[in-house]
């Protein structure tokens, strides 16, 4: 197995998601009101699994690893133009994720800002992965030697094993921070 088959799969599942929200943006523009938990798990599922599992595996571990090859003056620049494409999908989820929390408060203008950012995914996601699977993605073995490619993928499982623990830290952390707000009620006797 490459090192570009796991990130390759990651793809199928990130297609599919982005196929759910072609799908389901048609259904908000049609109803002119926001399905908030639907925002939310597409926030999550971008900052989560899209940016830190999978762009964390390419940004953090393979491109890492390829910046310091005598890459093509094409590869490299190709690489930076991927880099610069998850900078953007960030800013567009943060966007998103904005947008959602000010149309919870009652700011029902953001509607547009949602089906905006949602689109701009939907738009942004099929094109990387094409440029990633059918051009970067395939001449990149070739600057790994064989035992640097087997290192990459056990890299990879590590990063991936260390996913979940990270997720959940991070719910309690954010869990425990809007409990200190809170004021406490007294407790009964």
């Amino acid at each position: 197995m490459r090192p570009i088959d796991p990130l390759m799969e990651e793809h199928r599942v990130i297609e599919r998601m982005v196929g759910i929200m072609r799908r389901e943006s048609a259904h908000l523009r049609e109803a002119s009101v926001v399905d908030w938990l639907f925002v939310d798990a597409v926030v999550d599922f971008f900052r989560t699994y899209t940016d830190r599992t999978h762009h964390g595996k390419e940004e953090g571990i393979l491109f890492r690893d390829l910046a310091g090859k005598r890459l093509s003056p094409e590869d490299r620049a190709a690489m930076d133009l991927l880099i610069e494409g998850h900078r953007f999908a960030r800013r567009t989820v943060a966007e998103l994720d904005e947008a959602g929390a000010a149309y919870r408060q009652g700011r029902y203008t953001a509607l547009e800002t949602i089906l905006g950012r949602i689109n701009a995914l939907v738009q942004f996601f099929p094109m990387h992965i094409r440029h990633e699977d059918d051009s970067f993605f395939p001449a990149s073995p070739a600057y790994l030697a064989p035992q640097e490619q087997q290192a990459m993928l056990a890299e990879f499982w590590d990063w991936d094993r260390s996913m979940i623990h990270e997720k959940y830290r991070a719910i309690v952390d954010d869990l425990a921070r809007t409990l200190e707000t809170i004021p406490q009620a007294p407790r009964p006797r």
